[in-house]
């Protein structure tokens, strides 16, 4: 892994991990801590584009309660909605 590419890994962590709103902190914290690494750079600029996202937002999108724009509608997007927080 190149240095650049994991220091921007360690960045989405961070900022997985610091959303702004509890529910998304551990829902997005868990989610990066088991699925980060293994994301090819493709994926982690659909989920930094994710995270660009207000929370409450996000978070309604995550749990189905709206829809996102097409643009956000990625496999990350699914990924996290499919994630289980329970065996992470």
């Amino acid at each position: 892994m190149t240095e650049a590419l994991e220091a921007r890994r360690k960045r989405l962590r961070y900022r997985s991990t610091y959303t702004g709103t509890k529910e998304t902190d551990i829902l997005l914290g868990a989610f990066a801590e088991r699925h980060l690494d293994a994301l090819p750079a493709s994926d982690l600029d659909d989920y930094e584009n994710l995270l660009s996202i207000e929370d409450p937002r996000l978070y309604t999108w995550i749990t189905g309660q709206e829809a996102p724009p097409p643009e956000f509608e990625t496999p990350v997007l699914q990924m996290i909605r499919d994630f289980d927080l329970n065996c992470a």
